[in-house]
């Protein structure tokens, strides 16, 4: 699963910590809600296929991604919004909504293929939305979730070659580069080179544990 860009990095966001710590899980209606700080991740919906079509369906986006055609029409929203219903063994798409406002600004998801010991997450946010930070706190509690919910070693996560601003999305949530390939982008219809990473389980314990120290002993100083 390809992620993409959360912004054109901007220097008051290299420094943004994730509040992925303070996630919660909210059952509702069968389905399980994140709540970061600032997100509120859920089960898309049919009320959220406007939003998607207007997001999605725009070059900036798609060309970044694998899977997604561009142009991006409401048919493509529909038949999207139908299959993850259908969605099981561990796979789970989110749509990414601001909490304060319930405003949809893009998804992210949990893909574990039968078979392995780990599984691949990824995430879109529409252009207007980007460079607030808002795909780092969504990825954190993605690794989050996955870690403390399935019997899983490492994540893997992909960005298209060059793409600073998903690089920095991926190492602000631990993980490490591992190598290059190539991978077809439905938009523009071609193989594209892909950076490869990885999160092993072992070291996303350790940064969090980092992470709780020092925010204890910052709290201890006050």
């Amino acid at each position: 699963m390809e992620c993409q860009s959360d912004e054109p990095i901007i220097e008051e966001n290299e420094d943004r910590i994730s509040r992925s710590d303070e996630l919660c899980l909210n059952e509702s209606d069968n389905d399980t809600n994140i709540v970061t700080s600032r997100l509120t991740l859920r089960k898309p919906h049919w009320d959220d296929i406007d939003a998607i079509s207007i997001l999605a369906n725009n070059t900036a986006v798609s060309k970044i991604l694998s899977r997604m055609p561009y142009p991006y029409t409401r048919a493509d929203v529909e038949e999207f919004v139908n299959k993850i219903a259908k969605f099981e063994n561990g796979n789970s798409v989110y749509a990414i909504t601001i909490t304060k406002t319930g405003e949809f600004i893009g998804c992210c998801g949990i893909e574990k293929k039968n078979g392995q010991d780990h599984t691949d997450i990824g995430y879109w946010l529409g252009e207007p939305h980007w460079g607030h930070g808002y795909g780092t706190e969504a990825a954190h509690a993605l690794v989050d979730k996955a870690f403390k919910s399935d019997g899983i070693e490492s994540i893997n996560a992909s960005c298209r070659f060059g793409n600073i601003a998903s690089r920095k999305v991926l190492q602000k949530s631990g993980f490490q580069f591992f190598g290059t390939g190539m991978n077809f982008c439905l938009a523009q219809n071609d193989q594209v080179p892909i950076e490869l990473y990885r999160l092993e389980r072992k070291v996303w314990a350790s940064l969090k544990n980092w992470r709780e120290k020092c925010e204890t002993d910052q709290t201890i100083e006050k």
